[in-house]
């Protein structure tokens, strides 16, 4: 792994050797971010060029060990927004991150059904099999987790239990990070896999083969559609906010744990470029649904109909009571289902200095 210092590269003869740029790395998931604003509009390259400091995604590199550090964390200089459950996983096996902020957006969750199949509600799935993919070839299942996390939402809406239903395992061999190395700026997910990401469910309930699946997301509103499937739980719609929570619900932004306490300004100033990308957003609708469109895999129309019309608005960083407690509850769904084996403090994974520290940066900037 690389240094997270600057270190000396060879210079030509009778030259002193210059210090190595540093170089930050960024990665984001598929969804609505201030991440996906500020990298297409140039805003973190704005913001460090002046240093020399490089800012890249993992995309740029075709090392998988780097980019397969979406999942575990494992590259120096890392930032991570996105999904909750690989960095609460890659924390839990010894990562040495720290969550800097998050953003709740709710999102179109559902469980749905074939018209066929007689499903109407939670009560009906007393019984019934449910569709559960098995990704046999990655490092944390997230999926999968989401996957199981949205079932036992629905089953306790109606008063079910796990054992009134049954899971049936769905084995996929294909990896969701992609081999590839062309863009430095691109996201790791691709058209053609995001697009798979719930083929094997899709075609098994088109079979019969189970009666029911868990989907979320544009893609996941979009796959219903082109189904003509029966919504059986709109968990996104919840009132409960608890049973809103999955993956997505809040997304999370991570940083190398080292970056955080050798380079706390460092931290705050591309904190602070994503706050300036939220407010962009805020002010530029279109171009905001064009953005997240192109990361999620979707037209603004359902942009709009899996996040709401008002998601240019909600990209702003937050640390809030709510997020915290849910990341603290997604941690213990994780540990009690056998997705993590070893336990940890989430407060004390919290760090909010880096947030408040760009808060006042950005609050001067703003002023001057």
């Amino acid at each position: 792994m690389p240094s997270a210092s600057s270190t000396s590269v060879v210079s030509p003869p009778g030259q002193p050797c210059r210090p190595e740029a540093m170089r930050i790395w960024y990665t984001r998931c598929p969804l609505p971010t201030a991440s996906s604003i500020a990298i297409e509009r140039g805003m973190l390259d704005d913001e460090f060029r002046a240093d020399g400091i490089v800012v890249q995604s993992l995309n740029a590199s075709s090392d998988m060990a780097v980019r397969e550090a979406h999942y575990n964390h494992g590259q120096t200089n890392l930032f991570r927004q996105g999904g909750n459950i690989p960095p609460i996983w890659s924390r839990s096996r010894g990562a040495d991150t720290v969550v800097v902020a998050t953003n709740w957006i709710d999102e179109y969750q559902a469980i749905v059904a074939l018209p066929s199949s007689g499903i109407q509600n939670a009560a009906d799935l007393r019984g019934k099999r449910l569709g559960m993919p098995r990704r046999l070839n990655e490092q944390i299942d997230y999926w999968r987790a989401m996957c199981l996390r949205g079932y036992l939402a629905a089953l306790e809406i109606a008063g079910l239990e796990p054992n009134d239903v049954e899971f049936v395992d769905l084995p996929i061999d294909e990896k969701q990070i992609p081999t590839g190395g062309a863009s430095q700026r691109g996201t790791l997910w691709r058209g053609a896999n995001r697009a798979r990401r719930q083929s094997r469910e899709a075609l098994a309930l088109i079979r019969g083969e189970i009666d029911a699946i868990y989907t979320a997301g544009a893609p996941g509103a979009q796959l219903s559609s082109f189904m003509g499937a029966s919504t059986v739980v709109d968990l996104g719609a919840h009132a409960d906010s608890g049973s809103r929570v999955n993956n997505q619900v809040p997304t999370v932004l991570t940083v190398d744990g080292e970056l955080a306490r050798s380079a706390p300004e460092t931290v705050a100033r591309y904190l602070a470029a994503l706050m300036q990308a939220a407010r962009w957003a805020h002010e530029h609708e279109a171009e905001t649904l064009g953005i997240v469109g192109g990361d999620v895999g979707a037209t603004p129309e359902w942009v709009t109909a899996a996040y709401g019309a008002e998601v240019h608005d909600r990209l702003a960083l937050e640390l809030d009571e709510r997020s915290i407690a849910a990341v603290a509850a997604q941690k213990a769904f994780l540990l009690g289902n056998g997705f993590i084996d070893k336990d940890f403090d989430a407060g004390a994974w919290i760090d909010p200095r880096p947030l408040e520290l760009a808060r006042g940066m950005d609050h001067e900037r703003r002023l001057g």
